[in-house]
């Protein structure tokens, strides 16, 4: 007979050295003992983990170092003792009743306990029962132990930390889903100049964004204390009715409006249900920038709702973009307002000067038709001719009385002329005959006179032409209007002793065939901020004429709406007492037109 050793040993044998072929029975028990007592002893010390060997009895024949250390006792101290008499019922009750689990069925049983332990924490147990001698003799069980109180504390860190990196994940996405929601709320309203689509924009997407139940804007009339909900939005109930419209007194609910006014948010409870609503709970934002509030915006939740930082800072950055966008729209209605009085009192300039150009062309003219007939008898009276031909102090009075009506009529028949030239222009009913101009033979003929005028004032007047100037396509009689214009005002405003200079050449690298007329003149400049006016009507650059050869300020204007009648443009520059003006135009007009 042979007897299975706890520690998975060969079992003993007839066959073994020293051991006779046979025993008596009662020599085996005697042995076994003897094996026992001596080898287990040191075959468990030798093992790291608790081990233990009990009877049937439930107590305790050998058991490891490791075994006592666990439970706080020596091994000697334990020997023929169970778990009843050292630990609590409890616990002593489990060990009792896997044990017994494991005598029973003869397979091995495991359970786990928490057991107490002197001056640190409870540990968790795990309990392993076999039995390891089923027949023969009195049963054995072989009782092992498994501390995984490190384990389990490893464990519910590991948990812990993935619920903190869940919870941070979600607190992350919530805050990229308030992010794209604030951009495309952003982006909406920023490009919206309607005041009606940035509210909806508003309450709609934080509605939906929020998982509200409800939202409404308001604006408010500070001058009449007035709050006017402009939009709402219910997301889950149709049929309540609309509060769009409706004009709240603000002296009515000082306990809402002083803070609001304030610039602060609130959020509360309805005390009492809501006839609509029944009970919610609400988030009142103010809508304002740093001129002032403009009006509030309010989300709608269920009776215990409560909103949380990350959703008011939402919400707070959202009114603060509607504030900017309304701010930004009702700046650009005033702004169209007043363009809309400037056109209208624009219009009403032109109608006058329109008519009063054609009330006094009749007049002027029969002045002018007068005056001719004035010199004719004067030249047979006086011989006005020669008079006028002397220096003005040396002219009898007449004469110079009839010089000065003859420039004055001519000056005002010019101005009658120049405004009726612009209002058809604005209209788009000035005649345009369209001709072959051979630039390099046209344009002496032109500048001739200007450059006799130029030498007499000590000016010097010189004209280049590219020897590959294609042949241009317009309306001579504007394109001379132009120049005559340019040259006239360089003329007048050039100081003795410097340059004037035109210069045509075509167009270098354009989409289309184009020709440039650059006239430049030295010793006058014009200042920076008055070049954006010069082609205005009726301006002229203040001091820009120290020789008081006066103007009507309407040359350039025209020059600026023949050019772009004729398809081109005019620029000017100005710079290190230079002043430049360029023309543009295309060489073919109709292609331009």
């Amino acid at each position: 007979m042979t007897t299975p050793n706890p520690l998975s040993s060969p079992p003993l044998s007839a066959t073994d050295a020293g051991a006779p072929k046979a025993l008596a029975p009662d020599r085996c028990r005697d042995c076994q003992g003897r094996l026992l007592q001596n080898g287990f002893d040191q075959l468990f010390n030798a093992v790291a983990a608790p081990v233990a060997i009990k009877d049937h009895r439930h107590r305790w024949r050998f058991l490891n170092q490791a075994y006592g250390e666990l439970l706080g006792h020596t091994p000697e101290d334990l020997v023929g003792q169970s778990e009843s008499d050292i630990l609590p019922t409890a616990v002593a009750e489990v060990f009792a009743i896997t044990e017994q689990q494991a005598l029973t069925t003869g397979q091995k049983q495991s359970a786990q306990v928490i057991m107490p332990s002197q001056g640190s924490t409870p540990r968790t147990v795990i309990i392993e029962v076999s039995p390891v001698v089923s027949s023969g003799s009195d049963p054995l069980l072989m009782v092992t132990l498994q501390d995984i109180s490190a384990q389990q504390q490893v464990q519910q860190l590991n948990s812990d930390l993935e619920q903190q990196v869940a919870q941070r994940t979600a607190q992350l996405q919530t805050a990229l889903d308030f992010e794209a929601t604030l951009k495309r709320i952003t982006d909406r309203v920023r490009d919206s100049l309607d005041v009606n689509q940035i509210m909806l924009t508003a309450v709609e997407e934080l509605t939906e964004a929020l998982g509200a139940k409800g939202s409404n804007t308001a604006l408010y009339d500070l001058e009449q204390g007035t709050s006017t909900i402009y939009y709402e939005y219910n997301s889950y109930n149709s049929s309540i009715p609309a509060y769009q419209g409706r004009v709240a007194q603000m002296e009515a609910f000082p306990e809402v409006y002083d803070q609001l006014l304030g610039g602060q948010y609130f959020q509360f409870c309805s005390m009492e249900p809501n006839p609509d609503r029944g009970y919610v709970a609400m988030l009142a934002c103010p809508i304002l920038d740093d001129r002032g509030v403009l009006g509030d915006l309010w989300l709608i939740n269920g009776r215990d709702y409560g909103f949380r930082d990350i959703e008011i800072r939402l919400v707070q950055q959202v009114a603060n973009q509607c504030a900017i966008a309304i701010r930004q729209a009702r700046l650009y209605e005033a702004a169209q307002s007043q363009v809309a009085e400037l056109e209208r009192l624009n219009t009403l300039k032109d109608d006058f000067l329109s008519t009063v150009s054609h009330e006094l062309r009749t007049p002027v003219t029969s002045m002018r038709v007068a005056l001719q007939l004035l010199g004719a008898s004067l030249a047979q009276e006086c011989n006005l001719a020669e008079e006028l031909h002397k220096p003005k102090a040396e002219q009898i009075r007449i004469a110079r009385y009839y010089h000065i009506l003859q420039e004055e009529c001519e000056r005002e028949i010019s101005l009658i002329n120049d405004l009726l030239d612009l209002q058809r222009l604005d209209v788009g009913n000035h005649p345009i005959q369209t001709e072959p101009i051979v630039l390099k033979t046209w344009l002496p003929s032109l500048t001739d006179s200007f450059i006799t005028r130029a030498k007499s004032r000590d000016q010097q007047l010189t004209l280049n032409t590219a020897p590959n100037l294609p042949v241009l396509h317009t309306d001579l009689a504007s394109l001379e209007r132009i120049l005559a214009e340019l040259l006239n005002n360089a003329c007048k405003y050039t100081p003795p002793g410097e340059r004037i200079g035109l210069r045509v050449e075509p167009v270098p690298d354009s989409h289309q065939s184009q020709v440039q007329f650059v006239l430049t003149n030295t010793g006058v400049a014009i200042p920076e901020s008055e070049l954006a006016r010069i082609f205005d009507k009726f301006y002229r650059v203040p001091s820009a004429d120290p020789w008081k050869q006066g103007g009507t300020g309407l040359g350039l204007a025209l020059v600026r709406k023949l050019c772009r009648y004729l398809g081109g443009e005019v620029a000017v520059s100005s710079e290190a007492q230079s002043t430049c003006f360029t023309v543009t135009l295309p060489t073919q007009f109709a292609l331009s037109r």
